[in-house]
Parts: C-alpha cells; sequence; structure tokens
C-alpha cells in the first residue's frame, strides 16, 4: 500500500498527457476508491506502465454506441477523472486487482494518434469552482443536502451504516457531492453531467434534485445508492 503522502497529486508536476481506461458502466469521481480487476492484455501494458512510471490512469467513460466499436477507439465522454493506483496485486494468471483512488476532473481536449496498445490523450485538469464569498450559502446547501439524505434512510437499510458514516464526517461540501455523485444510482450520463460540474453550488443543487427525485420514485425494494465501498468493476 502506497503512503498517504504518494498518492497526493501536484499540478506542477503533472504532465497534461493521460492513460485512457474506458469503461462503459463506471463514473469514477475525485475522493472515491474504486476496486478493479484487469485482465484484458492492452489495459495490463498500461496498469504495468503506470506501476513503473507515476502511477496514474484517467478513468473515462465510454459514450453511447461505444458497442460497434469496443475493440477500436469508440467515443467517450468529454470529463474524466484522473487517478492513482493505490495498491495492487499480481495473480497467478497474469491479470491484476487493484486499488484507484480518484484525484482530479480533467478535461480531454484530444487523443494521441494510436501509437501504443491502449488510448492516450491530453488533458485539462479542471478545479472545483468554490468562492469564499459564497461561504454561507454553501452552508445551507450542505445541510440540505444532509437533510434530503437523512430523508432517504428509511429507505435504504443496506446503505445506512454507509451514509450514517459520511453524514458524521466533516467533509467539504465538494467532497460530499463527489462521494454522493458517485454512489447515487442513477444514469449514467447524469453522473457524467455531475462529473463534469466544476461549480460546488451548482452540483450540490443538482445532486438535491436527484434525492428529490429518487425519493418520489423509490420502490420499497430498490436502494437509492449503489454498494459502497463499491464492488470490483472488470475491464
Amino acid at each position: 500500500m502506497e503512503t498517504f503522502e504518494n498518492l497526493r497529486f501536484s499540478s506542477e508536476s503533472f504532465s497534461g498527457t493521460v492513460r485512457l481506461f474506458p469503461l462503459p458502466n463506471l463514473v469514477l469521481f475525485p475522493h472515491v476508491m474504486q476496486p478493479l480487476h484487469i485482465f484484458e492484455p492492452r489495459y495490463r501494458t498500461m496498469f504495468e506502465e503506470a506501476l513503473r512510471t507515476d502511477g496514474l490512469i484517467a478513468m473515462a467513460t465510454l459514450a453511447p454506441g461505444w458497442e460497434a466499436d469496443y475493440e477500436g477507439r469508440p467515443p467517450l465522454y468529454p470529463t474524466a477523472c484522473l487517478s492513482r493506483i493505490a495498491t495492487h496485486r499480481r495473480l497467478d494468471d497474469g491479470t491484476y486487482n487493484v486499488l484507484i483512488l480518484g484525484l482530479r476532473r480533467v478535461r480531454l481536449l484530444g487523443e494521441l494518434k494510436p501509437a501504443r496498445c491502449f488510448r492516450e490523450a491530453r488533458v485539462e485538469v479542471c478545479e472545483d469552482h468554490c468562492p469564499p464569498e459564497q461561504a454561507s450559502r454553501r452552508a445551507a446547501v450542505q445541510h440540505k443536502l444532509h437533510e434530503a439524505l437523512l430523508g432517504i434512510l428509511p429507505t435504504m437499510p443496506d446503505a445506512q451504516e454507509q451514509l450514517d458514516h459520511l453524514l458524521g464526517t466533516d467533509l467539504s461540501l465538494g467532497m460530499l457531492t463527489d462521494v454522493i455523485g458517485f454512489m447515487l444510482d442513477i444514469e449514467i450520463g447524469q453522473k457524467e453531467a455531475l462529473l463534469a460540474e466544476v461549480d460546488v453550488l451548482c452540483r450540490a443543487e443538482s445532486l438535491l434534485a436527484h434525492l428529490s427525485t429518487l425519493a418520489d420514485e423509490h420502490e420499497p425494494n430498490r436502494s437509492c445508492v449503489t454498494a459502497f465501498p463499491p464492488p470490483f468493476s472488470a475491464n
């Protein structure tokens, strides 16, 4: 396991070029850890290179229509999550179990010409926008977000312990919205919209709208959130 210090991100030392790991059913957010099982040869090569160098990959999401060209270069959503490999284990069959940590939003500026077995792109790091003069409004929105989560807790017995822990921590509004955005059981396109939103207040207000809709539409046997911590995602 890496030390916490080694998992930090420095924009000053970042090259602006990333290895892309696109999946169809996963939108990773900053501040979230995700286990992955790496078995495709191209992605095993990619992770091995990352482990030898900077430990960074960008988790991208395949856009609708990817099925026709999965082995090639199908279209991607324009925002990805720059991530660092936190820990890994090579299995006897040559595949890997890895744990990655989401670091920053990045906007895809353009893919590099195909020169490797995996895809690469130039990206721009997108920092959260949270002006100090909006502190009182942030506090009010964060309170509403807490109340909304408390309101749906009784309908989600399987997630109650995780949400109780989340609400008991002193997270910033930006971090809280990222964790909730990752956990919510909403469509991939809606998750991508949350990932692309750098205005923290706008992101929080979008989450409030999603939580209100989920509470109205909730079925007794269907959770509004996905498992957290998340299960392994296979490439």
